[in-house]
């Protein structure tokens, strides 16, 4: 621990050359990453303080510039020493699990996000929500829990926001009391604070799978049928522009991942996105994150900044992580200009509600243009809509597969392919179902025989059960 802890005070002597060759020839390979807790670690409870102040002593006892090159094993076992000092110092006594606690929790207040640590390790949680310094919630499977873990005071929940902005770039202030922003490991975040956020400051993190959840991987969870999966990749394949609609955490951007994986190799992909998170697999792919205001309200770079500078950049297709306003009219004409096989998501109920939210978008570009025109353009440019929602059961299911065929007056045509019909719940509450075809063959079957892509009529017919 000579090269990051201050023992006393003192800083350690440097060693001599010879020792230090010694040492870069004995060095052992980096030791394994951090155990992963599938359960939160119980709280300190009344050592909650005890953390707290053992924290700010260790700050006065090490280099922190020096933290990053140390593996966590070596600096643990020179954390555990001083802790074991300053607890003598201060005549506290704990035993040896809670010691070990103790260490664990100052180790992720010097590394990591502190409180949230084992939350971001265990891979069974999705969503974790700080609602204040006392209260924070996870989602597992798509159900909501409370967990123990809680933060000092609302300074020290304000310590570890600011930490997460600043590592991307970003502020929060009084000034600016909301933002978004991303972990390292492409985590969202979303953090908002007083005086917006009334009974302590908010935080809400989307984690990032680590493990990349594909079309075989949805299949597997029921999220669709193997038939459905097959026709989503002919569409891809066939280059038709996919909106992706559903509501917060019903899994569109799992889902746009899952299909993004059929674009091929040789294709020059863009993706615009709030914040980075999608994992395309293909090595062309170009990617591009929107930049808020300055200080000074300066140098704010939007999505429709990028859709409108992606269109200069030789793009195959493009991809929008979701529209919210008025890039959705810059990507329609995208859309309509020889990018086909884009993708995008939107925040809808139903296919019809997507639809109407985009002629919305649309107004909000202040292109003046009127409701004809707006659903024209929709309607030539969008060729699939796939519903996606999360069930009262926290299971995440494609609802519908629906195709756009064009306008009758001033309605925009739709057909239904394939539909998700619930009938009801078994004894555990689970919801049941099954997905059907509606019996309409989709225009589109035209245009991926042209491409070399052909599917079997029988997947259409009204009387098949899917699964």
């Amino acid at each position: 621990m000579k090269w990051a802890l201050k023992h006393g005070g003192t800083p350690a002597p440097a060693p001599a050359d010879d020792e230090v060759a010694v040492a870069e020839a004995e060095a052992a390979p980096a030791p394994p990453p951090p155990p992963v807790f599938q359960q939160p670690r119980a709280p300190l409870g009344t050592n909650l303080e005890l953390k707290v102040s053992i924290h700010r002593a260790l700050l006065d006892r090490i280099n922190l510039a020096s933290l990053d090159k140390i593996p966590r094993a070596e600096l643990k076992a020179g954390i555990t020493e001083i802790v074991g000092e300053l607890l003598t110092e201060r005549r506290e006594v704990l035993n040896r699990t809670e010691r070990e606690a103790l260490v664990d929790d100052v180790l992720d207040e010097l590394l990591g996000l502190g409180p949230l640590e084992p939350l971001l390790h265990d891979e069974e949680i999705t969503d974790i929500l700080v609602n204040g310094p006392k209260s924070v919630f996870v989602e597992r499977y798509g159900l909501l829990e409370k967990v123990g873990t809680e933060f000092k005071d609302e300074r020290h929940l304000m310590r570890i926001i600011q930490k997460i902005v600043s590592g991307v770039g970003r502020r929060i202030d009084e000034s600016s009391p909301y933002v978004d922003a991303r972990l390292a490991d492409g985590s969202r975040v979303n953090a908002i604070i007083a005086p917006l956020a009334v009974d302590g400051s908010l935080l809400s993190i989307r984690k990032f799978a680590k493990k990349r959840i594909g079309i075989d991987r949805l299949v597997e969870l029921g999220a669709m049928p193997e038939t459905v999966a097959k026709v989503l990749e002919a569409v891809v394949l066939s280059r038709r522009n996919v909106l992706i609609s559903g509501g917060t955490g019903s899994g569109k951007t799992t889902m746009l991942n899952a299909m993004s994986s059929f674009i091929e190799e040789r294709e020059r992909i863009v993706t615009i996105e709030d914040s980075a998170e999608l994992q395309l697999q293909q090595e062309h792919v170009a990617r591009l994150e929107t930049r808020p205001p300055n200080i000074e309200g300066r140098g704010e770079v939007t999505q429709r900044d990028l859709v409108k500078n992606a269109l200069r950049m030789r793009p195959d297709r493009i991809i929008v992580g979701e529209v919210r306003a008025g890039e959705a009219f810059d990507m329609l004409q995208a859309m309509n200009t020889g990018h086909d096989g884009s993708m995008t998501t939107i925040h809808a109920n139903t296919p019809r509600d997507s639809l109407s939210r985009l002629e919305q978008m649309i107004g909000m570009s202040g292109i003046d243009i009127n409701a004809r025109s707006s659903r024209s353009q929709i309607a030539s440019a969008i060729n699939v809509v796939i519903q996606l929602s999360r069930l009262s059961d926290g299971k995440r299911r494609l609802m519908s597969l629906s195709e756009i065929t064009g306008m009758e007056g001033d309605v925009i045509t739709m057909q239904e392919i394939f539909r998700y019909k619930i009938t009801g719940r078994d004894d555990k509450g689970q919801v049941t179902g099954h997905f059907e075809a509606t019996g309409i063959r989709p225009k589109f079957l035209e245009h991926t025989m042209q491409t070399g892509i052909v599917l079997d009529p029988e997947l259409f017919r009204p009387q098949l059960r899917l699964g």
